[in-house]
């Protein structure tokens, strides 16, 4: 029976458990170029013994980030300094993952400690924002700029160039980011996107901005080189993105080459109601994997080996994504393997503290 300790295969790449690191906003960069920090802390998550280990959401363009400090790859110079990072989690024996982004209408805020506040051009941030439709997050979010055709066509190229520069670091599995309510969220849902042209209105029109991009990016890469997506499987309020359209959509991408949905929810309006609670998304991904034949992702509120372990053997999901409980034990893996008492795999430098 496949439980959380078996590898998974996905076209040339195994991860030696279905635990993955899921991408974990750090607010530490300086022009978008990783720093120590994010060798520190993705490494230590490598030895602490996850599969896969994903960066932050990186910025296909600067327009693109969160914030000012957010992770990018827009730069070839940015690739250095990312290939260091890849060398030391696969030294370490898990797979390297980068998740592309673009923040969209939500980008130009402050990190989280400094309150979150929308910056403007006087203090770090910058105008305009970009989005689907010229409607703002929220009252205090500025009006975004409509992306035109042209404007379109430059985001998937930035996508396009943004995984390239992806390879030549050395990373074995790209996710493209079209959940949380950032860019390409926004064109799928109907309570962001209001265009009357082929990218608005229909669900085969507000859902072509990332087929477009899923298309472009996976021609670059070889055909056994993973390519997730993660969505968010539902709004959480009415009229909005749904379950059923994510099923939809999910059978389209993987017609189109996606290896697995990274299965997430919420994040395109600020007032929903979210019922949160231990695995409260998972029954997303199971409905993706079975209902749209594709392998699927758990992430949110996983948080005990026994939970994982119990999502990976019923079948409901192919991999778990671990975001805060890595967060606050880096070595959540060992201490998983111990507790579902696997055969150790720690490091040997730490064997004497997991017998």
């Amino acid at each position: 029976m496949t439980d959380l300790f078996t590898p998974l295969t996905i076209g040339a790449v195994t991860f030696r458990n279905r635990i993955a690191v899921s991408p974990m906003c750090q607010y530490s960069s300086t022009d978008g170029y990783a720093n120590d920090w994010h060798l520190i802390h993705l490494a230590s998550r490598a030895v602490g013994g996850a599969g896969l280990v994903f960066t932050e959401a990186a910025a296909i363009e600067p327009r693109g980030r969160i914030s000012p400090q957010d992770l990018g790859i827009w730069l070839d110079e940015h690739i250095e300094p990312l290939a260091k990072i890849v060398r030391a989690i696969h030294n370490f024996g898990a797979i390297a993952g980068i998740q592309l982004a673009h923040a969209g209408r939500k980008a130009s805020t402050a990190p989280p400690w400094e309150g979150g506040e929308v910056l403007n051009t006087s203090n770090g941030g910058w105008h305009p924002v970009l989005s689907s439709s010229a409607i703002p997050f929220s009252e205090n979010h500025p009006i975004p700029e409509a992306l035109n055709i042209e404007g379109i066509q430059q985001i998937i190229n930035d996508f396009v160039q943004a995984a390239q520069r992806s390879q030549e670091a050395g990373f074995k599995v790209i996710e493209i980011h079209a959940a949380h309510g950032y860019l390409l969220h926004q064109f799928l849902s109907p309570l962001s996107n209001k265009r009357n042209d082929e990218y608005g209105g229909s669900f085969e029109n507000r859902t072509r901005l990332l087929r477009e991009v899923v298309q472009a990016v996976r021609e670059i890469l070889p055909s056994d080189y993973p390519l997730w997506v993660r969505i968010s499987a539902t709004d959480w309020v009415e009229n909005g993105w749904d379950i059923e359209q994510s099923i939809a959509l999910a059978e389209k991408l993987n017609s189109l080459g996606v290896d697995l949905i990274d299965t997430s929810s919420g994040g395109s309006v600020p007032n929903a109601k979210i019922p949160f609670g231990p695995g409260y998304q998972t029954e997303f991904a199971t409905r993706i994997r079975h209902e749209a034949n594709i392998l699927t992702g758990a992430v949110g509120l996983i948080t005990s080996p026994e939970q994982a372990d119990q999502i990976i053997r019923t079948g409901q999901a192919d991999i778990v994504l671990i975001g805060r409980e890595m967060l606050r034990n880096p070595y959540w893996a060992l201490s998983a393997a111990k507790k579902l008492r696997q055969e150790k795999f720690s490091p040997v430098q730490y064997e004497r503290a997991w017998l």
